[in-house]
């Protein structure tokens, strides 16, 4: 991928796994479809990294209906990794991926209700052009089988990463991390121990909202996945401790994810550690938010004299005391 240095001067590209980004900026998995759902309403081809929704082996027509509901301050989602399964996506979708990408990182998501389900995805796309890498969803708390249930405990972390990672050859391998454990820390860890090349996190937290009228669930699939503003701080934390705890000494980029809307949001979340942003529930709100978030990025940068971003990642700073 070309470096790309803008015209006052700041560089804003960055070095994610290997793989050179114009910008930090991504879409977030599951909210922007195969591209041509936003291609409307911005230029695609202006993002950094472009993350697809999750792909399984078999097309999926996911939870019932309603599946989403706002809340404040986000939204939930239980929409159970509806998708075309790798065979249409791979006819159908990668084609159109391929004409709005050109200097856009791509990385698929990836899904399935055992390991081998999530292997014989990777094994189908590992060889097709356009696509830079690939995002481990081990995380969605949505579905009966497999998503989270890989990724609460070390060991199974382990081996689904390093089984996945053998499958996707000279592809870059994200792991996208739940925050709903114990030590997050531990787990990025395991990942990391077990081969792969880069983090993604978070992911929702599963949630309910109740209509109280009825006394009953407002989803149809009970739970859930919380989204948005709402859990912006618990992201940047968890962020800042895996970048402290397991990615800094390691090399390892993080992909930050969790109610960004903004450049003030996404630089958070680059002081604190990560090396790229995810842009997620935002994307129904404001169709464009992404070029916008990019722009604002580069904007804070020429204003705080920070000539290459990657001075910015992992900045943070110990407050002074004012005694």
């Amino acid at each position: 991928m070309a470096c790309k240095i803008m015209s006052d001067g700041v560089d804003i590209s960055v070095d994610f796994a290997g793989i050179r980004l114009a910008n930090p900026v991504f879409t977030a998995s599951g909210t922007c479809g195969y591209a041509d759902e936003l291609s409307d309403f911005m230029d695609v081809g202006a993002l950094g990294g472009f993350i697809t929704k999750s792909i399984t082996p078999k097309a999926r027509k996911g939870n019932a209906p309603p599946r989403t509901v706002e809340t404040d301050s986000g939204m939930l989602n239980a929409i159970g990794l509806a998708n075309v399964g790798v065979e249409k996506f791979i006819e159908e979708k990668l084609p159109i991926i391929r004409s709005r990408f050109e200097n856009t990182a791509v990385f698929v998501n990836v899904a399935g209700a055992t390991i081998r389900e999530y292997v014989t995805v990777v094994e189908k796309l590992a060889g097709e052009q356009g696509i830079a890498g690939f995002e481990l969803n081990i995380s969605c708390p949505n579905v009966a089988k497999g998503g989270i249930t890989f990724g609460t405990e070390p060991r199974q972390v382990a081996e689904i990463t390093s089984d996945v990672k053998k499958a996707a050859g000279e592809k870059v391998l994200i792991v996208k991390l739940s925050p709903s454990v114990t030590d997050i820390s531990v787990i990025a860890r395991a990942a990391v121990d077990a081969g792969a090349d880069a983090l993604s996190l978070i992911n929702t937290f599963a949630a309910m909202v109740v209509d109280i009228e009825s006394r009953s669930p407002v989803l149809a699939n009970r739970t859930g996945g919380l989204s948005g503003p709402a859990i912006r701080p618990i992201a940047v934390y968890l962020v800042n401790k895996v970048y402290r705890e397991v990615a800094e000494s390691r090399e390892i980029p993080i992909l930050g994810i969790g109610g960004i809307r903004t450049a003030s949001d996404a630089i958070e979340f680059i002081i604190a550690g990560a090396t790229a942003v995810g842009i997620g529930t935002a994307n129904f709100i404001e169709p464009d938010c992404a070029v916008k978030v990019i722009e604002g990025i580069r904007r804070y940068c020429a204003g705080k004299n920070i000539s290459d971003i990657k001075d910015l990642v992992g900045s943070l700073q110990d407050r002074q005391s004012s005694s």
